[in-house]
């Protein structure tokens, strides 16, 4: 089966990197999922540190991805880009590009926020794994959300919905107005509170059976005082929360999918209303 440019890049780019290159294979799901297998001594050189290397192999894909766009779009206004008017429309599509991604970040900083939550409350506070991509540690549960929210986007073809509508976006706004405006920009401003809603919709539910379970060992510490509650407690309120988040999984899924339609809607409507 012929590969589509994107995997020849990637492929390319990897061969490039690594010392196996043999071993490099790039698989493609429909079209639309890429996924990079190298032998297990040249991963670290295709993460790099800090991410860096994934985060220059992303940068050449949305590359990529611009020139694909690009003739999709409706004609561009006719000015120089180094010109008073040039920079400005340079800034004003910036700063719509910057304002689209911190809408979509906060669908799934909220999944990870409502994982820190869950687990200070079971007892994983001290869990933490650092996170290759931005270089700093991260709780181990939210980036275990985080990872399904990222496999249930990518299943639901979230990416081609976000392409999709930043190519209807410079139709209902095209590139030379106005921009977003003071209206849009205090909307983001304003988007920010579905960073705290989003965690407790996913975390709430664990944290009030979690509170149940801390209740009923206050019975039992007033029924039996010389029980020794922290080593029989802290295994259990373990056990008793990863039960939970096996449980709660479902709910997640559909939390997620719920605040990743409403993001949709609300960068569609940013782009129209500006």
């Amino acid at each position: 089966m012929a590969q589509s440019k994107a995997a020849e890049l990637v492929e390319f780019i990897a061969k490039a990197i690594v010392g196996e290159r043999d071993a490099v294979r790039v698989h493609e799901q429909d079209g639309q999922v890429l996924e990079l297998e190298t032998a297990q001594a040249d991963r670290g050189r295709v993460i790099g540190r800090q991410g860096r290397v994934a985060k220059a192999m992303r940068i050449v894909l949305a590359a990529s991805i611009t020139l694909i766009v690009a003739p999709l779009l409706p004609p561009l206004p006719q000015v120089s880009p180094f010109s008073g008017p040039g920079i400005v429309i340079t800034v004003q599509q910036l700063v719509i590009g910057v304002a689209i991604g911190f809408v979509l970040q906060i669908v799934f900083d909220a999944l990870a926020m409502g994982g820190q939550l869950l687990a200070n409350t079971m007892g994983l506070s001290f869990a933490f794994n650092v996170d290759p991509l931005r270089g700093t540690g991260t709780p181990v549960l939210g980036q275990f959300y985080t990872l399904i929210a990222t496999l249930t986007f990518l299943a639901l073809n979230g990416h081609i919905a976000i392409i999709q509508a930043m190519v209807d976006g410079f139709r209902t706004m095209p590139i030379g107005t106005g921009g977003l405006g003071a209206e849009g920009m205090w909307q983001i401003a304003l988007w920010g509170n579905q960073l705290f809603r989003g965690a407790l919709m996913v975390a709430l539910p664990g944290l009030t059976a979690l509170l149940i379970v801390n209740l009923a060992f206050g019975v039992v510490s007033r029924a039996a005082p010389s029980l020794n509650l922290f080593a029989i407690g802290f295994p259990v309120t373990l056990i008793g929360g990863l039960l939970i988040v096996l449980a709660g999984l479902p709910a997640v899924q559909s939390g997620f999918t719920t605040l990743m339609r409403e993001t949709l809607d609300f960068a569609l409507m940013l782009m129209q209303a500006g």
